[in-house]
């Protein structure tokens, strides 16, 4: 399982993650901060679990392209 998390509140709106992974990631037409498509929101942490490792790759792209470091990949 892969989990990805995405601290949404935080967000500076650089658009980084889009870039590296638009599979899984867009910018919000509203408040112009990253949205983890598909991902379900707990206290302001939107986490997507996948059984899908394929998506590790670019995830941690993203990750690591973010300058206020919000996004998490984890593998169980």
């Amino acid at each position: 399982m892969v989990i990805i998390t995405l601290q949404r509140d935080k967000c500076i709106g650089c658009n980084y993650c889009v870039e590296m992974d638009p599979t899984h990631f867009q910018m919000s037409k509203k408040d112009g901060k990253s949205v983890l498509i598909h991902s379900v929101n707990a206290k302001g942490f939107f986490t997507l679990k996948s059984p899908n490792h394929a998506i590790v790759e670019s995830c941690e792209l993203a990750a690591k392209a973010c300058p206020v470091k919000i996004i998490t990949v984890k593998q169980t």
